[in-house]
């Protein structure tokens, strides 16, 4: 069961009590993963596993003796390694320029009506697959009198997949829920699931450690995905929490500041001046 705002209740239908786990943007250095060695080798034996996946449902494919259904499933199995491998890829070097200091901030003004609408297209889409046949999206619709508004769109973009592609990983059935709206000059964004996946988050949303919280939670996925996210967050002044949904699901929030784009050149000159460089 669920109240009003789509989070889960206990057996006696009063609601769970929330828990808030935040981290705002000076509350703590993020430790570079690249100059992890237990990020490294979980890193390099995910990559192995994922390549030998790969390897032999090829193999298996060129094999006569299994049909059209089957070949189809070890094709979806290999696509599904490709992406895998791209994305913690994607998101390690991503992390290890930022920490090099070579990361440059592009802001813009931003339609956000359209790049929310066009994210929560891309989502549905994902959900199509036979994988997620058991999961909902839900996505409520905001309306902004100002709907132009000036932030780093490819940042904002990155952290919100990122987070999207955690649910996932923390939610075979039930349903995610996204949502975001724009008050008093900041941009607030939340992901809520119905997953398994509360403390494991809240682990690696809190970590100074990577290494022990890779062995307390082994999956380098959402290690390396979440230090992206802090990290972007932090780069654009935000903060970003957490609270319980029911008793495992997890509310990820992340909340920035944005400027209006009526006057676009002050705008510009006045807001990167609050960014942080790195």
């Amino acid at each position: 069961m669920f109240d009003l705002f789509g989070h889960m209740k206990g057996n006696s239908g009063d609601p769970v009590p929330v828990l808030r786990d935040q981290v705002r943007n000076s509350d703590q250095l993020i430790e570079p993963v690249s100059g992890c060695s237990t990020v490294l080798t979980e890193l390099s034996r995910e990559m192995r596993t994922r390549m030998n996946a790969i390897v032999a449902f090829s193999f298996m494919m060129n094999k006569k003796e299994y049909c059209e259904p089957e070949r189809e499933e070890f094709s979806n199995h290999i696509y599904n390694s490709c992406e895998q491998i791209i994305s913690l890829l994607d998101n390690f070097l991503d992390s290890a320029i930022i920490d090099a200091g070579n990361s440059i901030s592009e802001l813009g003004v931003v339609h956000t009506g359209e790049m929310f609408a066009d994210l929560f297209s891309e989502f549905r889409e994902i959900l199509k697959r036979e994988r997620y046949k058991d999961l909902l999206l839900v996505s409520d619709n905001m309306t902004c009198q100002s709907p132009d508004f000036l932030f780093d769109a490819n940042r904002v973009t990155r952290v919100i997949r990122n987070l999207f592609q955690i649910a996932l990983r923390n939610t075979e059935s039930g349903y995610i829920k996204v949502s975001y709206n724009i008050i008093d000059g900041r941009l607030k964004f939340c992901i809520t699931d119905s997953g398994l996946g509360y403390l494991k988050c809240r682990e690696f949303l809190q970590s100074r450690d990577m290494s022990e919280s890779l062995a307390k939670f082994n999956d380098i996925h959402m290690a390396v995905s979440m230090a992206l996210a802090r990290k972007l967050i932090r780069m654009m002044d935000g903060s970003l929490w957490i609270e319980n949904n029911g008793k495992t699901g997890s509310s990820i929030y992340f909340s920035i500041p944005v400027a209006t784009a009526s006057n676009h050149d002050n705008s510009i000159n006045e807001f990167s001046s609050t960014m942080s460089p790195t």
